[in-house]
């Protein structure tokens, strides 16, 4: 279990976020070099080096949207045009990929960082430039929209790229793209020129994702733990009935894939603040704006408690609660993550995203009736990212191209690089790691400087 630090404040992460824009500006400008001519996007590093592989190219939105996170911490220049620049190049295809649930991974993290960016007049966009953001937000949104199983309930959710019978927990994070679609007014049509409402397929798909994806020890089978995902719910598609937990990148469908934990909090709580920026007429249509946020409500908290119980004392995770080399690591839960174990390795991404949600619960929750949760969830998510901050995991060495060390991608089909004097991959970055610390350090400097609050749709929050 996490040993939260009460004391902690993000003043006192000051100098360490201070040191982390230099940091990432030679990795950025490293990694920039490395792909400026070619078509595929770092995955993950290999001996220091970023190189691609992996199903579909989900991870180029983060390479080009660090560059604009670089820009929103340091205001240089520099990283603001490469950003635009590549955005304008290179990310096209990704607004129409029919192919993948990944759009609010991509297409946010860089029309949606230039379009928020742009309405915060954080640089000078012609009403033609945020017009050409907005147009690009709308059409992805429909795309991802688009791809759409219904349920004999009258719900429904995007279906993963293993096709119509699968909901994955990562998509939680991709409703963003829903977000602005709908934020922006864009009409979804189907055939016969029936409207979809983008709002109305972001509440079913994260209605689903609460009753499918997260267990509440109500008996749902013997592993039926409170705040436990499953990565995938599949699907019987003759008769939409939901059938059983699966797994991808996790151990088992029985245990935590814990990366997959983290984007259900960080995805529930952004949508939770989201959902508050709108008018309650939004909801007239949908069931009623009470009965919508209470469900989010109850998976993002019972995900986010979830989580401080399960990780070591410094609040970063192994990369499953059931991985079996756990149990040659007497003591684990007790004590700070090694990732130089033998058995079994850390995911720091996770920590990195699950950091971000805890916060952003915690600053919805003193929002709507002060409850002791809400210093709960602010405390761990300042102890994590107190952590994150600091070696091992935060890269000081300048020929390695990641920011965050100590990232996972794909255990079970062994894509990690091994070292050769190791047993488990340990060392190496993700860009999807990368990219979510710079988004947290954001998160928080704009905390502590008192500066506008960090959504991705650009609007306002108060912190209190």
């Amino acid at each position: 279990m996490i040993r939260i630090d009460d004391s902690t404040r993000p003043e006192r992460l000051q100098s360490a976020i201070e040191c982390l824009w230099p940091l990432a500006a030679r990795k950025l400008r490293s990694i920039d070099e490395c792909f400026e001519d070619r078509d595929d996007a770092p995955v993950f590093t290999v001996d220091g080096r970023y190189t691609s592989r992996g199903w579909t190219e989900w991870t180029q939105g983060f390479q080009f949207g660090s560059l604009l996170l670089q820009f929103d911490a340091t205001d240089d220049d520099e990283f603001l045009h490469k950003g635009r620049a590549r955005t304008l190049e290179k990310m096209a295809a990704h607004l129409t990929h029919f192919g993948v649930h990944d759009h609010g991974f991509n297409n946010v993290s860089t029309y949606g960082n230039l379009r928020r960016l742009a309405l915060e007049s954080r640089f000078s966009a012609s009403s033609w430039e945020r017009e050409f953001y907005g147009l690009a937000l709308k059409v992805s949104a429909a795309v991802q929209a688009r791809r759409w199983t219904s349920l004999p309930d009258g719900g429904g959710f995007i279906y993963s790229f293993n096709g119509p019978h699968s909901l994955f927990a990562d998509t939680i994070r991709s409703l963003r793209s829903l977000s602005l679609g709908h934020l922006l007014g864009h009409r979804m049509l189907e055939e016969n020129d029936r409207a979809v409402s983008l709002l109305e397929r972001l509440v079913q798909h994260a209605l689903s994702t609460a009753r499918y994806i997260v267990f509440y020890g109500q008996g749902h089978d013997i592993y039926d733990v409170s705040g436990r995902i499953s990565h995938e719910a599949i699907f019987n598609l003759n008769d939409g009935s939901y059938r059983c937990p699966g797994t991808q990148q996790g151990y088992s469908p029985f245990s935590t894939w814990t990366r997959g934990l983290a984007w259900v909090i960080c995805g529930f709580a952004e949508q939770l603040e989201f959902l508050e920026s709108l008018p309650h007429s939004s909801f007239d249509r949908l069931g009623g704006r009470a009965k919508i946020e209470s469900a989010f409500r109850r998976a993002c908290i019972a995900t986010a408690q979830h989580y401080i119980e399960c990780c070591p004392s410094d609040g970063i995770p192994y990369w499953d609660t059931g991985a079996p080399g756990l149990r040659f690591l007497e003591g684990w839960a007790d004590r700070p993550a090694d990732p130089f174990n033998p058995h079994e390795p850390v995911d720091s991404s996770a920590a990195a995203i699950a950091a971000q949600g805890l916060l952003r619960l915690a600053n919805y929750l003193s929002r709507n009736g002060k409850t002791p949760l809400e210093k709960r969830f602010r405390q761990a998510g300042l102890t994590v990212a107190g952590r994150l901050l600091q070696e091992p995991y935060l890269s000081a060495d300048p020929d390695h191209q990641g920011l965050l060390l100590h990232s996972v991608y794909h255990r079970p089909r062994g894509w990690d690089y091994v070292p050769d004097d190791r047993n488990i991959p340990c060392g190496e970055a993700s860009m999807w790691g990368d990219y979510h610390l710079m988004e947290l350090g954001v998160y928080l400097q704009r905390l502590i400087r008192n500066d506008a609050y960090l959504t991705f749709w650009g609007g306002s929050q108060t912190d209190v």
